[in-house]
């Protein structure tokens, strides 16, 4: 497992054993290669975050619910807490690892300082011109893909082993070509050997659905007999599959990899194509990010001292704020509800209240935003039209709204649909929903699904209540006060505040322009006739 529990912190990163986790609560995926997600599974049952591709995947494949993953996406910042009563907080910014899709490093920021993951990375000049990079930032503690950390190695760039890779093919004109690959992985090498030759490449199913994912060329398939490049599983690229193959047509196989690996027959090739760094390129980004401590990522294969012309003079061990070593040595390693409330309210907006503005302000923004409404309708048709030729990235989130809708805002949802419940408030008999327009969590105690931050809606069917004889149950033995709903009864013990009236005005009984006061004289007209209907009914009850 090439995972990491980041010491004095409640962080782990491609670590997925809970019971050699201690004290990590905070659990990160770099990306989706088997090697970094032993132990994670369909009971995995605490929040997960990573990207969208990589959140698609690890659902779709793994059966990791829904409501733990976490989707961020790359190349913004985040801000996450780090105990349960929001004193303590860390900004995570994801960038791309250039590996595989989806493949994320990740800059950690906060109390500990500034740490960056870089999981399994193929670096690229381009990293160092990430705005989280660039600022100069002191980078502390560097975990670094040390795949290739040896100087006895030497790789080509990936374009100079996909060039050797297309004369190998052209050498073979009249073959069939086998490209062993990993599950993940090497989809635009495939893209560009199939423009290069001019045919199709034929792949497994799943790995249709990811390249489809991604937006690529349309040109891979699912017929056997299409083309003469197909997509295999690297293992089964062997001595008796290169006879098979070739007693019905002239096959070779192909192998990019940087790895070690025995040809057992003369027709497999193996051409150094790799998705992880090599030496040289290791040492030019570790001399550009002067990091004050770098920590292998592969601990089977040590850095040595290769890095130690290019440190930066280290810090002393960060002290753990109380409130963080309190969450990080709480019983229970599951996320409380307080935990989870207080990660959806950091990472969303915060909801502006009531903004008074001008009436002649209200009309003129009013009108500008009937005007842009009406100019994105009419430009509808011609945006779906360009959709098609977006970049994959967005092109991922028409097809699997699920994960990359903007209402998904990073979190996993829970339901389908938004939960609605109807209750009644006390004094008046007035029907409202309850809708959570938030994720769903699920209780702790009860097991149960609990909405965070519901709202309270008037009903469609009520455009205003108006005084007659029906009502008069409200304030009789089928009053609310005398039982509770069985959904969810709002206490109000009694109609005066004007925040309450607020609430259970109906908006459609608002009109268009109004100031601060005017607004309270309406809601105020709105509720007269109730309170003197009950100053009545009360003088009736007395007599």
């Amino acid at each position: 497992m090439n995972g990491a529990l980041i010491p004095h912190t409640p962080i782990a990163v491609d670590f997925w054993s809970l019971r050699r986790a201690g004290s990590a609560r905070l659990f990160f995926l770099s990306h989706m290669h088997s090697d970094h997600t032993v132990g994670l599974s369909s009971t995995w049952a605490r929040p997960l975050y990573c990207s969208p591709i990589t959140a698609y995947l690890v659902h779709r494949h793994l059966q990791v619910p829904k409501e733990w993953i976490r989707a961020l996406e790359v190349g913004e910042s985040h801000v996450l807490p780090l105990d349960e009563i929001g004193r303590e907080t860390m900004t995570v910014t994801l960038m791309d690892a250039n590996h595989c899709p989806g493949s994320v490093m990740f800059l950690f920021e906060g109390y500990f300082g500034t740490i960056l993951y870089t999981g399994d990375f193929r670096y690229t000049p381009s990293m160092l011109k990430e705005p989280a990079l660039k600022l100069g930032k002191q980078i502390h503690t560097l975990y670094l893909d040390n795949t290739n950390c040896n100087p006895a190695w030497v790789l080509p760039s990936r374009q100079e082993a996909a060039r050797q890779i297309v004369e190998l093919i052209r050498k073979h004109p009249q073959h069939n070509i086998k490209i062993g690959l990993y599950s993940l992985g090497k989809e635009s090498l495939l893209e560009q050997l199939a423009l290069e030759f001019q045919t199709w490449v034929v792949l497994s199913p799943r790995r249709l659905e990811l390249v489809q994912l991604l937006g690529l060329a349309d040109v891979f398939t699912l017929e056997e007999k299409a083309g003469r490049i197909h997509a295999v599983d690297h293992m089964e690229i062997c001595h008796s599959a290169m006879l098979h193959w070739n007693q019905t047509h002239p096959t070779i196989a192909i192998l990019p990899t940087s790895r070690k690996i025995h040809r057992s027959h003369p027709d497999i090739h193996i051409i150094p194509y790799s998705d992880h760094s090599s030496y040289s390129e290791l040492r030019t980004f570790v001399a550009a990010l002067k990091p004050c401590q770098v920590v292998p990522i592969v601990s089977r294969q040590p850095c040595r001292d290769y890095f130690q012309d290019s440190l930066s003079p280290r810090l002393s061990v960060p002290l753990i704020p109380d409130s963080v070593q309190q969450y990080m040595n709480s019983s229970s390693r599951k996320p409380s509800f307080l935990w989870l409330l207080l990660e959806r309210r950091l990472k969303r907006p915060r909801t502006r209240g009531v903004v008074f503005d001008s009436s002649q302000e209200t009309a003129d923004q009013s009108q500008a935003d009937r005007d842009s409404k009406k100019a994105k309708n009419e430009n509808l048709s011609g945006d779906l039209e360009k959709q098609a030729s977006r970049h994959p990235l967005q092109n991922k989130k028409q097809l699997f709204p699920d994960f990359c809708s903007k209402e998904w805002d990073g979190t996993a949802p829970s339901s389908e649909s938004q939960k609605m419940v109807t209750v009644r408030t006390a004094p008046l008999s007035f029907s409202v929903h309850v809708r959570s327009t938030d994720e769903n969590f699920l209780s702790l105690e009860t097991g149960e699904e609990t909405g965070v931050g519901p709202h309270l809606v008037p009903r469609g069917d009520h455009d205003g209540l108006a005084a007659t004889g029906n009502q008069s149950a409200c304030l009789g033995q089928d009053s609310p006060l005398s039982h509770r709903s069985k959904a969810a009864p709002l206490q109000a013990p009694e109609f005066r505040g004007l925040a309450l009236k607020y609430l259970l005005t109906p908006v459609n009984f608002f009109q268009a322009q109004f100031s601060s006061r005017g607004f309270d004289q309406q809601v105020e007209k709105y509720h007269k006739p109730w309170l003197k209907y009950r100053e009545e009914n009360a003088e009736g009850y007395l007599g």
